[in-house]
């Protein structure tokens, strides 16, 4: 069960949907809004309703979106001014297309248009006999596009339901076995707006051009293959339209830079001292993984943590006491396999202001797990904390706890705490979790999710394949753990703490990838850049 003062779902600034008067908060909260298919048609309803003509935004969002083409095309064709390709559905967003063809048209561009489409919706028929008119050539094979150097798809906008299948689906087939960059309007046709999932077949997009607002699909695991790089087309969404549609919680939202920042235990006071920054209890390592207890420290040292204390075992703590001079190292009695017994009477468990507890710990120390788990404080279980716990039973032990508790479980570790629950939507996965636990559950994947039991989620946009190392997590967890700590301690919601730490991670190793290569960034260079992203 949560403790009401640490779960608490008030309104934090940066944390919901407001409703500012000031334009410029625009900045910070659109590109975290997260919306479904009947969520931005409501909203779009709304704005049409309200006397906003159809034509008119379509003008405007194909004049953004022609905008943002056109600064792309020199990164996606350097020698000369490339010939594009365009591809047209029945609906809006052909009609999008069709405009984003003719001011490529008029700006010089050699422009075809594949549209295999007899019925158009009124708009989209105008703006393609215009197109006619100019002589632009118009065919309605997929062939046509075969020599052209960038494709721009606007077959299907939000909202498509059915597979897709026939004559549609083998062209898109075609155009996925051709080498040419592909920019997708809105979403690449033929992935479902909620889910990701493939209709049938869908266009692997390089870049993906969002219009108004985030769709769910384009964050899920299974769009990553065919979203590419992705970017949000502001055109300019009244918030009352927002905030009429979407209530502000639960919701779903992207974690951005500004709201990650807004997390950080910053600036501090200048009359603060260690205590007032928080107690951190680490519990981790066994003989064999002493470099777990290592990484998670280090990285907890990172979070700017006022004090740190570490339980290992006792033949780890020489080398904790050389890598980390600055925490108190508190020796556990060990198994004969190496792994901690059981924490000893001296440890006053009630002192500290968060746990954390599972890094290298090895499925040996379950009486560990069983203690930290009756604590009243706030928890952080993570790797073999999470592999004793579902032994334990991990929806009865989290529903019975009397404080907060985080869970970070990559998919492995996911179906072993939630068999019941299919993980092939990785949102609905960590929410559906998040709500029968009564946790905050961080799923870990290329598209990280985190759900609270009341509903909110957040989901982290960017990462890099470049943190698939051994070690990754534990530094993931000892951040985690000394910015909830601090959270604590200025009262803040774990959940803030949670999103924070999970996008200065990624930042982390995206700094070091690119410096690094994706190959050269182990755990422990990756505590090395940690600082880097926030100096």
């Amino acid at each position: 069960m949560l403790d009401p003062s640490i779960s608490s779902s008030k309104p934090v600034v940066g944390w919901n949907i407001a409703s500012p008067t000031n334009p410029s908060d625009r900045t910070s909260l659109i590109p975290s809004i997260v919306v479904t298919a009947s969520q931005m048609r409501d909203i779009e309803g709304r704005i049409f309703a309200a006397g906003m003509p159809v034509a008119a935004l379509m003008e405007k969002v194909a004049g953004r979106i022609f905008s943002v083409i056109q600064a792309l095309i020199p990164s996606l064709w350097t020698d000369s001014q490339p010939s594009i390709g365009i591809l047209i559905g029945p609906g809006h967003n052909g009609g999008d297309a069709l405009v984003v063809a003719r001011e490529l048209y008029l700006a010089g561009y050699c422009i075809k248009v594949y549209c295999p489409f007899t019925k158009l919706k009124e708009l989209t028929a105008q703006h393609y006999q215009y197109l006619q008119s100019l002589g632009v050539t118009i065919a309605d094979q997929v062939e046509i596009l075969g020599d052209c150097q960038i494709l721009i798809d606007g077959l299907f906008g939000f909202g498509l339901e059915r597979p897709l299948e026939g004559a549609i689906a083998n062209s898109i087939n075609t155009i996925n076995t051709w080498s040419q960059p592909v920019i997708s309007i809105d979403l690449p046709s033929g992935l479902h707006t909620d889910t990701g999932a493939v209709l049938g077949t869908a266009i692997r997009a390089t870049h993906t051009l969002c219009l108004g607002l985030w769709k769910r699909g384009l964050l899920t695991e299974s769009a990553l293959d065919y979203v590419g790089t992705a970017q949000l087309i502001d055109f300019d969404i009244p918030i009352a339209d927002i905030n009429a549609v979407i209530p502000n919680t639960p919701a779903i939202r992207r974690i951005t830079k500004n709201l990650a920042l807004s997390g950080l235990p910053l600036p501090r006071k200048l009359n603060t001292y260690k205590y007032k920054e928080g107690h951190l209890l680490l519990i981790c390592g066994s003989r064999n993984y002493g470099g777990a207890a290592i990484l998670t420290g280090l990285s907890a040292r990172a979070s700017g943590v006022g004090m740190l204390s570490i339980a290992v075992p006792h033949s780890l703590k020489p080398i904790l006491l050389g890598q980390l001079p600055d925490a108190l190292i508190i020796d556990c009695p060990e198994t004969a396999t190496g792994a901690i017994d059981h924490l000893p009477d001296t440890i006053n468990l009630d002192k500290y202001n968060a746990i954390a507890c599972g890094p290298g710990l090895t499925v040996f120390a379950k009486s560990v797990v069983e203690t930290v788990l009756n604590t009243t404080k706030p928890l952080l279980l993570d790797a073999d904390g999470l592999n004793i716990l579902a032994e334990l039973g991990a929806k009865e032990r989290l529903q019975t706890r009397q404080a907060a508790t985080v869970i970070t479980p990559h998919a492995g570790e996911f179906g072993r705490l939630f068999p019941h629950i299919n993980i092939n939507d990785n949102i609905q996965a960590a929410q559906m979790a998040a709500s029968s636990s009564q946790a905050i559950v961080l799923l870990k994947g290329a598209r990280t999710v985190i759900s609270h039991p009341q509903g909110d989620t957040w989901i982290l946009p960017h990462s890099t394949p470049a943190l698939a190392r051994g070690g990754s997590g534990d530094v993931l967890t000892g951040l985690m753990a000394g910015l909830i700590t601090q959270g604590m301690m200025h009262g803040r919601p774990l959940i803030q703490a949670v999103a924070t730490a999970t996008w200065w991670h990624s930042q982390g190793g995206i700094i070091a990838s690119q410096e690094r290569s994706e190959l050269g960034v182990d755990a422990r260079t990756l505590c090395d850049y940690l600082l880097r992203v926030v100096a």
